[in-house]
């Protein structure tokens, strides 16, 4: 796989990963599980 294909690929994965953790933070059942999801989204590095 090329280069430019490996950095495609990586954002692609970023951005779906982006994604997710946005839509599960609007989902969250309450203020403490949506603080939960924010501080692993900043631990995981996104």
């Amino acid at each position: 796989m090329t280069s430019l294909a490996k950095s495609i690929k990586q954002h692609r994965e970023t951005a779906r990963a982006r994604r997710a953790f946005s839509k599960a933070i609007e989902n969250a059942g309450t203020p403490a599980s949506r603080d939960d999801l924010i501080m692993a989204w900043q631990r995981s590095g996104f």
